[in-house]
């Protein structure tokens, strides 16, 4: 099995600015998007909504190996990543389909998580 690694991005903004039903019909499709995937197959291992990034650190090393700690994201963007799944499944083509339940308006991330030999799925 093939693990992937499902990227959302979204304008939080727009999320802040939504009222509770419409809130109410973005988590509709995650259940739609989850049960679809079962239905086919496919494995959920892992995944989370993100809170918002104002609440973001950023952390790198600075010239003489200093830690330095910034607020907020590294990168100023209208879109931040906003949630992710980790699913498993061997047909990719299946699974790029699936993943247009969430697509609306976002363009969806699907990458193959690199395995290495003795490493936990």
């Amino acid at each position: 099995m093939t693990q992937y690694a499902i990227l959302l991005p979204g304008d939080e903004g727009a999320w802040e600015r939504a009222s509770d039903e419409e809130r109410a019909a973005v988590y509709a499709l995650h259940g739609d998007f989850a049960r679809a995937l079962a239905e086919r197959g496919h494995r959920i291992t892992g995944g989370a909504e993100l809170e918002l990034s104002h609440g973001a650190k950023t952390v790198r090393r600075g010239p003489t190996g200093e830690v330095l700690i910034t607020d907020g994201p590294y990168a100023e963007a209208a879109e931040q990543l906003t949630g992710f799944y980790l699913v498993e499944f061997d047909d990719l083509d299946d699974l790029l389909q699936i993943c247009g339940i969430l697509a609306h308006g976002e363009n969806i991330e699907v990458r193959a998580v690199v395995e290495r030999e003795g490493q936990e799925p």
